[in-house]
């Protein structure tokens, strides 16, 4: 399928570099066959008491780092990303990251980064890639990161994160750490909107995906066809699985809250969309012509030209609706991206409407 289907023009002044405050106050475009202006703050009132509710509770890491390369051809300042973990036992631990300039590293070279013991940098890949062996596990590694790493906020923003984005560029109800970007759609959620769940006797459900640097690489190819999406790890334990299956088989509506949960229930899920408990990694790229077996209802941000994410809405709720509702959006000065507003989408020929 050609990318070109997906493009469409995109004022860069609607594009969000803040959220708003607070959280809910966002604006929420329900998508259906009508398109219907709210804040996120309706939320709970657009659900039904039999909905179940699927939230991503990764944690973003605080993996941006600032040092400097200690080598014999001389120093240089450099930053790195670390995006995930790839081995790891008491005493240290190997990670994958995201160099800049990629050019000033090499093999051997041992970097030194403010209140984290001195690194090596074990192997340079392609696209700014290396990998990185920190005398430090896990959780000590973790434990560091919180007082002395930056949060990895999206480079489209073009600045360095802050104090605020620490606490912006996260949800609240972020628990697991591995993600190198939030799942934006979350970043709506507040403490006061959960709680209003609760008389409505929507359930909720927590799923993990530690979603990774792949979600702002841009498609180059010409045909979708021609591109791999970056795996991704993620968990459905046994009870959230049995919930989910609860609630479906009584009638109610599966709502992903973001495209990271409906991907991960996608990957989880049979053909009759039961839901298998799921420990790994996926990939699983979503295009029109997918036939979606689990979610009825997405929530998402407003996303970017020729994304992964867009062809996912479009093939969730119809490439002309998507770029009808993208068209409304825009005239209506909605905010895009990461830090902007949401929509809430029914899939098509799910019989799932908008209305509770």
């Amino acid at each position: 399928m050609r990318v070109d289907l997906f493009d469409f023009d995109l004022p860069e002044s609607l594009i969000a570099d803040r959220p708003v405050e607070p959280r809910d106050a966002a604006r929420l475009l329900a998508v259906g066959d009508t398109l219907d202006d709210h804040r996120f703050s309706d939320l709970p009132d657009l659900l039904r008491p039999e909905d179940v509710v699927v939230l991503n509770d990764t944690r973003v890491i605080p993996g941006r780092l600032a040092g400097v390369r200690n080598a014999k051809r001389g120093t240089a300042r450099v930053e790195v990303t670390l995006l995930k973990q790839m081995a790891g036992n008491a005493t240290g631990s190997t990670w994958s990251a995201l160099s800049r300039p990629a050019k000033r590293l090499r093999q051997g070279d041992i970097l030194v980064f403010d209140g984290v013991p001195e690194a090596e940098v074990l192997e340079r890949r392609q696209g700014g890639e290396i990998v990185l062996s920190l005398p430090l596990n896990r959780a000590d590694l973790l434990g560091v990161l919180e007082t002395h790493g930056r949060m990895p906020i999206p480079p489209y923003l073009g600045r360095q994160a802050d104090a605020r984005d620490t606490r912006d560029y996260q949800t609240v109800f972020a628990s697991e750490p591995g993600a190198v970007a939030a799942p934006t759609a979350s970043l709506h959620i507040t403490d006061d909107l959960l709680s209003r769940l609760e008389p409505k006797t929507v359930s909720r459900v927590h799923v993990t995906l530690h979603v990774g640097a792949g979600t702002f690489r841009p498609i180059v190819a010409d045909d979708t066809e021609s591109h791999e999406m970056e795996a991704e790890w993620g968990e459905i334990t046994g009870d959230a699985a049995e919930t989910i299956n609860r609630h479906k088989a009584e009638g109610g509506r599966i709502v992903a809250l973001g495209t990271t949960s409906l991907r991960l229930l996608e990957s989880a899920a049979n053909e009759d969309g039961v839901i298998s408990p799921f420990s790994g990694e996926t990939n699983l790229f979503i295009t029109p012509g997918y036939r979606f077996k689990a979610a009825d209802v997405l929530i998402t941000n407003f996303h970017l030209p020729r994304s992964t994410l867009f062809m996912l809405v479009c093939a969730f709720s119809g490439r002309e609706r998507m770029l009808s509702a993208y068209e409304h959006a825009k005239g209506a000065g909605y905010r895009f991206y990461s830090y902007g507003d949401a929509c809430l989408l029914t899939r098509v020929g799910s019989g799932a409407e908008m209305a509770p």
